[in-house]
């Protein structure tokens, strides 16, 4: 069988121009303060072509006018290393992994070496000297250089004569089709994360405060086996839940009030995205009821609504109408514009190595896609907060929701708390 991470990068290497060069740096873990550093995150453009979450390793794509090659460049480790931090990953097990020849994996050193000689006529490789050069141009925002900047600005600055291009257009791409392999790493993410929301749901009477359940959380799913949160924790009690993004975490909670919990765990390196919402005192009051039943049937048949052909737009346009729909049947709005003072996001985004994943959103949705749909009300003048959302995998002829197993009917919540 073919080495997935092979694969993947033989899909890239189809859609770039002939005589190019594919350049893509691992990442290291960002310094922190003094000698500490931040949790160490792979590059996920960098993993998704390698299946490797190593730091400070370097991958070279080269596609000549017959023939393309894979390249790694990984640290060698030293006697210091070795007493300090531990054994590197070899060359046997980056190849294992990666699906890259053992003989064209080199120790980092050898980069801007092999890099030279590959620019150089006569002195190369087989192969002419490639005329463009893709690296990941991201932005974090417009007063940023790109990171690869920094990474490669030897490259940059040294072979001006090559053609700089943007590789993630093309992977961004291709990170919307999911693999058989990557679906089942979202299952698994997805079904930690619904262990970690049982966890929550068993303690909820005993905890006085959000972080505690944050805590719950993060425990229960490490414990399953999950690398760590997909993204900070949202627990929002109250009015905490009408700040769509809201991740202090630090208040106390009441009974009677709603909880807004918007979570999801990491099993190799793809995460899951999950939202639901539980009355703290383990019963809805009578509005609290009515307006989960409104986000929850918005919910469900935004599901039902999502098949391929249909466009991010329509999507939006009918989960939003429905919404309209049910709160003027309550008397919450009058006119369609109201709506944007209860409802400010979109229905959903696509999922996969990021959770706000990587993808072209003016395409229709295509078999093969992972989105979520998380429609929701956040209504501050009475405290309420609601948004529930899934993980849903688009297929030939409709699509699937990974995790209908995580309970979100009222009945099912108040009977689960109800035993606690």
């Amino acid at each position: 069988m073919e080495n997935a991470y092979k694969k993947n990068r033989n899909r890239l290497t189809e859609r770039i121009e002939k005589e190019s060069v594919v350049i893509i740096d691992s990442g290291k873990p960002a310094h922190k303060t003094t000698d500490q550093f931040f949790q160490y995150t792979p590059h996920r453009n960098f993993f998704y072509l390698t299946g490797l979450s190593e730091p400070n390793v370097r991958l070279m794509i080269v596609k000549g006018k017959k023939k393309s090659f894979s390249m790694l460049f990984i640290e060698e480790t030293t006697e210091y290393m070795r007493q300090w931090t531990g054994e590197k990953i070899n060359k046997q097990k980056a190849s294992d992994i990666s699906g890259i020849e053992i003989t064209k994996i080199y120790y980092l050193d050898k980069f801007e070496v092999f890099f030279r000689s590959m620019m150089t006529y006569g002195r190369g490789i087989g192969i002419a000297p490639p005329k463009n050069c893709y690296m990941d141009l991201y932005r974090v925002n417009s007063s940023e250089e790109p990171i690869s900047h920094s990474q490669f600005g030897s490259i940059l600055n040294n072979y001006k004569e090559l053609n700089t291009k943007n590789i993630n257009e093309h992977i961004s791409y291709l990170r919307m089709f999911k693999a058989d392999y990557e679906v089942e790493n979202l299952k698994k993410a997805i079904d930690i994360t619904e262990t970690g929301l049982n966890r929550i749901m068993n303690s909820l009477k005993e905890r006085t405060n959000e972080f505690q359940l944050e805590a719950d959380f993060s425990h229960q799913i490490q414990l399953e086996g999950s690398i760590g949160n997909s993204f900070k924790t949202i627990a929002a009690s109250g009015s905490n839940a009408t700040v769509l993004h809201y991740e202090d975490n630090n208040s106390d909670i009441h009974k009677g009030d709603l909880i807004l919990f918007d979570l999801g765990a990491l099993y190799n390196n793809y995460g899951s995205d999950i939202s639901r919402t539980y009355p703290i005192n383990g019963k809805f009051s009578e509005r609290q009821k009515v307006l989960y039943e409104i986000v929850l049937k918005v919910n469900k048949e935004s599901i039902k609504y999502v098949k391929p052909g249909i466009t991010w737009k329509e999507l939006n346009k009918y989960a939003r109408d429905m919404l309209i729909k049910e709160c003027k049947s309550i008397g919450l709005i009058e006119t369609d514009e109201e709506i944007n003072k209860y409802y400010y996001h979109s229905v959903g985004h696509f999922l996969g190595l990021d959770v706000h994943d990587v993808g072209h959103h003016e395409l229709e949705l295509i078999e093969g896609m992972i989105i979520t749909i998380e429609p929701g009300l956040y209504i501050s003048e009475e405290n309420i907060g609601i948004r529930i959302e899934d993980d849903i995998l688009i297929t030939k002829n409709g699509c699937v929701n990974l995790s209908k197993n995580i309970i979100k009917e009222v009945k099912d919540i108040e009977e689960y708390l109800s035993k606690k």
